[in-house]
């Protein structure tokens, strides 16, 4: 642990949360809670700007069954709420970075290039990536470097997403902009008859607040690791931003569309819902093997889901509200889509989509426990992994290559976990069974006081990987463990 993480939490020690109801932190059982960082600019009018549709990456060559891209991080503008300028960091100088897509076992190699005046890392979220490739939050670009990322993609198709990783900062950084689509596709999903082109459409939700000249607003600490005390439970906006418009619409045929949704914010979790069916057809690992019929689907930070929504459903002139059941007032809205046009549309969604492998849990090696939970350290309070704070030189785990475990993650207020290197099967909640069959995931949700259980295999590579919660304020105030696999 570094000395500014240090005194940075010890600056936020237990006495000041106890004290913390007067500066409005919502507390349970004297546990911070996510706080509404309220915008000092006027909210925008819902529905008043179209939404936009990230540009897609083209390689800079491919050679020999590589393709090659540059990402460059620099400071920008943009115009997030109209008539005011933001001032945002951004891959290629864009919120959202431009999304890239790839195939199934071609290797994609991705040179960062760091114009920021801070250093970085970056990590393709749901990716099955080398270690020296992976984003390990200490694996740092100094200002003015660069670094090439190898991507070997030996997995399935799936919607991922790229975002900063720097050990400390993830959360302001993320918040200023550092944040793309990553899309993997293959031959099993490119034989299905789905939504493709313009009605294949990407949706990267977030949520941020805003100062009155527009500049973002987070409460960080000046130049320190860590939020102001009010904030120690998590950063929610009051703006929801998707691709980077405010309550944006989009006008749409009477045709079924393909959304893949990515929750991006820092700490918020959304209940979608549209006020219809929505058949979902992927997770964050990818197809599932049928497909479901959800009238609601809950996204915690980090979690990806795949829905096709039939406009064919709907007349001329309406208009269809994907909504935010989690939220209140304008955090109750996510965007909406106009229904303008009759269209052709040959598409469906078939009975079956893939074929899912059940991990055997009576195969596992081994049970591990991993207890999420806020505590003192250092006469401070942190966000901490078995009682213990990230080092990123202590192992909290050293599973074996083609090893099957079984890690038993608990809370004590929400918590949504992420895995690095595999994907793994939710095997148990509070100890019942999810219904239906397995999927593949990389990140779960842990709500309140909750048990989960999942198994999975670690595959392909060895070396070090990162066990975290994706509440970024958690992340950066210590909720962190190092494994290596052997």
């Amino acid at each position: 642990m570094t000395p500014s993480r240090r005194d940075a939490l010890r600056l936020l020690g237990l006495g000041a949360v106890v004290a913390a109801g007067s500066s409005g932190c919502s507390l349970i059982a004297g546990t911070p809670q996510p706080q509404l960082l309220t915008s000092a600019a006027p909210l925008p009018k819902p529905y008043a700007v179209p939404l936009q549709v990230p540009e897609v990456a083209k390689p800079v060559r491919s050679v020999g069954g590589v393709d090659y891209y540059e990402l460059t991080e620099r400071a920008a503008e943009a115009e997030l709420l109209p008539g005011l300028r933001t001032p945002i960091w951004g891959y290629g100088g864009t919120f959202p970075g431009p999304t890239l897509q790839a195939s199934r076992g071609r290797r994609t190699v991705v040179k960062l290039v760091n114009q920021l005046g801070e250093p970085t890392v970056l990590h393709l979220h749901g990716g099955h990536t080398p270690p020296e490739s992976d984003g390990f939050p200490t694996d740092l670009v100094a200002p003015g470097a660069s670094r090439e990322y190898v991507f070997p993609l030996e997995q399935r198709a799936a919607t991922l997403w790229y975002h900063d990783h720097r050990m400390d900062f993830t959360g302001p950084q993320v918040w200023r902009g550092l944040a793309g689509m990553f899309l993997v596709r293959d031959p099993e999903e490119e034989a299905l008859p789905l939504p493709s082109g313009e009605r294949d459409l990407p949706l990267l939700i977030c949520d941020r607040s805003f100062g009155a000249d527009g500049a973002m607003l987070y409460p960080g600490l000046e130049a320190r690791p860590g939020v102001r005390e009010a904030y120690m439970g998590g950063v929610l906006g009051d703006v929801i931003l998707v691709n980077g418009a405010p309550w944006p619409e989009l006008r749409v045929a009477r045709a079924r569309y393909r959304l893949r949704l990515c929750n991006a914010s820092n700490a918020r979790a959304y209940e979608l819902a549209t006020g219809g069916p929505m058949i979902q057809i992927a997770g964050d690992g990818g197809l599932l093997a049928a497909p479901r019929t959800v009238r609601q689907l809950r996204l915690a930070p980090g979690e990806r889901a795949e829905v096709v929504v039939d406009f064919g459903a709907y007349k001329i002139g309406q208009r269809v509200e994907l909504r935010n059941l989690a939220g209140e007032g304008a955090q109750a809205r996510v965007m909406r889509f106009a229904v303008d046009r009759d269209e052709a549309d040959d598409s469906a969604v078939p009975g079956r989509l893939s074929t899912v492998e059940a991990l055997d849990p009576a195969r596992a090696t081994v049970t591990r426990d991993f207890e999420f939970s806020g505590g003192g350290m250092h006469g401070g309070m942190g966000w901490l992994i078995n009682g213990r704070p990230f080092d990123a030189r202590r192992m909290e785990a050293r599973p074996k290559l083609g090893d099957i475990e079984v890690w038993r993650l608990t809370s004590d207020v929400a918590h949504p976990v992420h895995l690095h290197l595999d994907h793994f099967q939710v095997l148990s909640v509070n100890g019942e069974r999810p219904a239906g069959p397995p999927e593949w995931k990389d990140t779960v949700e842990l709500r309140d006081a909750q048990t989960v259980e999942i198994v999975t295999r670690f595959t392909d590579y060895r070396g070090r990987y990162v066990l975290h919660c994706h509440n970024l304020e958690h992340e950066d105030m210590a909720m962190m463990a190092a494994f290596e696999v052997v």
